[in-house]
């Protein structure tokens, strides 16, 4: 590629960040960033705090950096993939520091970085490097947001048999199926529990048992886990006790977790297979065929 083709290219791209850098900070602020500022600026005066203010360059130009960003990640994220990204996020657990916002932002953060990079980096194929930096950066928030999420929902499906055995030890102890969950909530540590909390709490603020079960069943991926909430909801719709139910998906759990188990060591062999062939093997064939191999060059 000629160096004139890459210089138009490169005018371009910084022609186009310019206008989407005017055009994100001259747009008016939206009436939910106004609340959100409104907010936040109510509970800075409340707040009393003896640190005198920092008045760097960086705390001056953050909030318009923030919302170039974010501007800028809405023009590149269409609605369709804010909700897959909403529904990857809650199977992560809706981690407090990355909400979809500060994914969106994360987006055209990643494009920008990645396709200087390979600009800078690339210096004999700049346009194409940029190109598929921009590429990856697009797609590399997404991707760490769906593996974190089926990271959890693994840890989920661990822990599920854990829950319910305390959830029959607690029902039949005589406890009511929310006050079982309650216990488990303030007992137990881990994604499972994590969700039995924030169930209570959908309880708490109106929703109905049965609405906030479909909530936790559209929250995960989990087949074992949506098969309990469906009994349970089936149970308090025909006013079946949930004892028995708990108490045979409980043993169907641990039968799992069993198999799951023995599946795993049966795979222990087959893994181990490639790093004895490439690591083990050619170090027994020095030592055993080394001299053999000297001793046949010295008489040849």
């Amino acid at each position: 590629m000629s160096p004139t083709v890459i210089l138009v290219l490169a005018a371009g791209c910084a022609a186009l960040a310019g206008t989407l850098a005017v055009t994100a900070v001259a747009m008016p602020a939206t009436q939910r960033e106004r609340m959100l500022k409104i907010l936040a600026e109510f509970g800075e005066n409340r707040i009393t705090d003896t640190r005198p203010p920092r008045s760097t360059s960086y705390h001056r130009i953050r909030p318009a950096l923030t919302r170039f960003f974010q501007k800028t990640g809405d023009f590149i994220t269409p609605p369709a993939m804010r909700l897959r990204l909403a529904r990857q996020l809650d199977y992560a657990g809706n981690p407090a520091k990355w909400p979809v916002e500060r994914v969106v932002q994360a987006r055209m953060f990643a494009v920008i970085v990645l396709a200087l990079l390979g600009y800078l980096l690339v210096p004999g194929h700049a346009a194409l490097a940029a190109l598929g930096g921009i590429a990856i950066g697009l797609v590399l928030p997404e991707v760490l947001v769906r593996n974190a999420g089926q990271k959890r929902q693994q840890a989920l499906a661990r822990s599920l048999p854990d829950v319910l055995d305390a959830l029959v030890i607690g029902v039949e102890a005589g406890l009511g199926l929310d006050a079982a969950l309650a216990q488990v909530a303030t007992m137990l540590e881990g994604p499972m529990p994590d969700e039995v909390r924030r169930l209570l709490q959908e309880m708490q603020l109106g929703v109905s048992r049965t609405e906030a079960l479909r909530a936790l069943s559209a929250r995960t991926t989990s087949r074992d886990l949506k098969r309990l909430v469906t009994a349970l909801v089936q149970a308090g719709e025909m006013g079946i006790s949930v004892a028995g139910i708990l108490r045979e998906h409980a043993a169907d759990q641990r039968l799992r977790r069993r198999q799951r188990a023995e599946e795993k060591a049966q795979k222990v062999a087959i893994k181990l297979l490639f790093p004895v062939l490439f690591c083990l093997f050619p170090v027994i064939f020095v030592v055993v065929l080394g001299p053999a191999v000297l001793n046949i060059m010295k008489n040849f």
